[in-house]
Formats: C-alpha cells, structure tokens, sequence
C-alpha cells in the first residue's frame, strides 16, 4: 500500500543508509546506538536518511543486552471488533518479525484518567514503547503524565496528527467525501449519515467529509437524518436504524461511518422487512471481513488497517533503536479506495 507522505521501503540495510548520508556505516551504527562522538550534523543527516529510506534498525543485539526482550504495548477498547483484529494481526507481523514481545491492556478509555492509568500500567508491566489506538490517542495527546513516562508513542486511525504522537491514518475527509459522492451519483439525495461517538478524532473529519460532498453537489442537508451514538458498534447501529426508519419521509441511503454500525443497520432494516438495497442503500466504512460477510455485502471506503498497524510498529521500533534522544514523531498518510459491493442501488426520479 502506497504512503503519500513517506514512500516505504523493504530490506533497506545500514550500509544503503550510510550511502545515503555520506557517512560510515559505523557512524550510523554509532548514531543509532548513541555511541561515538558524531557531530549535531552528522545525527541529523544520518537520521534524515533513516527516515527517507525507512530503516528500521536491527533489536537482535538489543534484546541480547537486556534481561527481557523488548516489548510493545498495545491499548485498546475491551470490544472485541473486525477492526482491532486487523490491529492485532498487523502489530504481530511487525513484533514477531523483530523479536519483540507484545502486551495488551484493555479499557474503555472514555476518560484520561483512566487512559493514564491503562498506559501506566504497561509501562510498569514493562513496556518500552506503546501503540494507541481510538480513542486512547485522542485522550492521551498532550497528558503531562504520559510524557512523563519517557516512551516512544504511535497510533493508528486517527482523524488528525498530533504533536506528540507518531499517526498512521488515512485522509477520512477525502474519504468519505468520495464515499458520498458515490452514494450521490447512484441518484439518491434523501441521504442518513449515522456517526461515531466524540471522543474519536475520525468523526469529525468523516462528518465534514460527507457535508462537504452534499454541499458540492448543492443537495440539501437534513439535520434529522444525522444521527449519533456512543459506539461504532452493532447495536449503536441497530438504534440508529430504527430511529432513522421511523421518520415519515425516510432516507433511501444511510452513510455508516464503520462497518459495525452498516451491519446494525442493515439488521434493522430487514427486521422491517425492507428489501435491500432496492428500498435502501447502506455503505459501511473500513472494509472489516465484516463488510462483504453480510448481505447486501458493503460498498465502502477501505482503509488499510493491517498495514497501518504494521506500519505504526514498524515507526516504534525504529525509535527504540535511537539512542539520539530524538524525537521521532511523525505523521504519515496511507491511500485509501472505495471498495463497490451491492449495497448501493440506483434511484431514479
């Protein structure tokens, strides 16, 4: 999968990043293992380069030096979701491939509070860097506590970037503005948005994206056929659905902006007895296995979150092997697709 603000790299070796900054390859070793005297100069142009190529340093002899492997901990809601499931596979891919152990830490993450507490403890139980998914990232963004902690911070699927976490995400505006734009040029103008809870930077950015596509288009905006709850999940969408169902004048397209709350509507609707998607339209958003297991199976935008997380692990452990004391935040941006299964139907006049 493409970046469009760093351009990846495989099997890129020490001496390829040597090449690079015109250096030694035992200068870049040393840069790396903060050994040597290298100049300010030297660091930042060694480092330049590790990050133009994609380096990711060698934690064999690290994990050697050390009474226990190095370990990644991983945040993340105590709902057991398609989403986090591709969160766990790409982190594995990424730890078993360098030797690094993985612990989790599950929670609702609804407050700081209880976001410190859960990083906290991964960092006591022994975890040198953390990965954040939503919205942990969003609660944690700036805790004074958590840089007090001193460990290395990345996390996937935000909405934004943010100052003092690495993110690996997607552009969610774009992205559900060219999600609507498909749903518009099937005919339908009577269109339900259905959204994810606040404390998710994506939901802002996907609401703005689908406001933005009506109001390109000049279709009018209905307020009451915007709807929110306090989930992504099933039964958020379930409610979502019945309420929006109920209307007098209903919509003939619901915008789901995950593909748990597609599916709750999707559910309602054939309780209903609706036939789908002839007398409504539904698109999901993430393009979980999820998507095309149900029936009408989803058209939706894809965002590649194996590979985001893999990536996000990848940004972790490159920054476990700096011992420049730099920082090592960055925000990088992976293409998405929109993904066209038979959920949308065409709507004439």
């Amino acid at each position: 999968m493409k970046l469009m603000t760093r351009r990846r790299r495989n099997g890129v070796t020490i001496r390829a990043v040597a090449e690079r900054a015109g250096v030694s390859a035992m200068t870049v070793s040393n840069v790396l293992n903060g050994a040597g005297r290298a100049s300010a100069a030297t660091i930042a142009t060694v480092r330049a380069a590790i990050a133009e190529l994609g380096y990711v340093p060698n934690l064999a002899a690290r994990r050697l030096a050390k009474a226990r492997a190095t370990t990644v901990g991983l945040l993340y809601s105590n709902r057991r979701t398609p989403f986090l499931d591709a969160v766990l596979v790409g982190t594995l891919r990424a730890t078993n491939a360098h030797g690094l152990q993985l612990i989790l830490r599950d929670g609702e993450g609804v407050t700081r509070d209880e976001a410190e507490r859960i990083a906290r403890d991964l960092v006591q139980s022994g975890a040198d860097a953390l990965l954040l998914i939503p919205p942990f990232a969003e609660q944690l963004s700036g805790s004074a506590e958590l840089a007090a902690l001193a460990v290395p911070l990345a996390a996937i699927a935000t909405g934004t970037a943010m100052p003092d976490i690495t993110t690996v995400r997607i552009d969610n505006r774009a992205a559900m503005h060219a999600l609507t734009d498909r749903v518009i040029a099937s005919g339908h103008r009577r269109i339900a948005y259905v959204a994810g809870p606040d404390p998710y930077s994506v939901v802002a950015a996907r609401l703005d994206g689908f406001r933005a596509a009506l109001s390109q288009q000049g279709i009018a905006e209905y307020p009451n056929l915007i709807v929110q709850h306090g989930a992504f999940d099933y039964a958020a969408g379930m409610a979502a659905g019945q309420a929006l169902l109920a209307l007098p004048d209903r919509p003939t397209a619901i915008i789901c902006s995950s593909d748990d709350l597609a599916a709750g509507v999707i559910a309602q609707a054939s309780h209903q007895g609706l036939r789908l998607p002839a007398e409504l339209s539904v698109t999901g958003f993430d393009d979980t296995i999820l998507a095309s297991r149900i029936w009408p199976p989803l058209t939706v935008v894809r965002q590649p979150v194996e590979d985001m997380a893999f990536r996000a692990t990848q940004c972790l452990i490159a920054a476990l092997g700096d011992r420049t004391g730099g920082a090592w935040v960055s925000d990088e941006i992976f293409s998405h697709d929109i993904i066209e299964r038979q959920s949308i139907a065409s709507v004439h006049d």
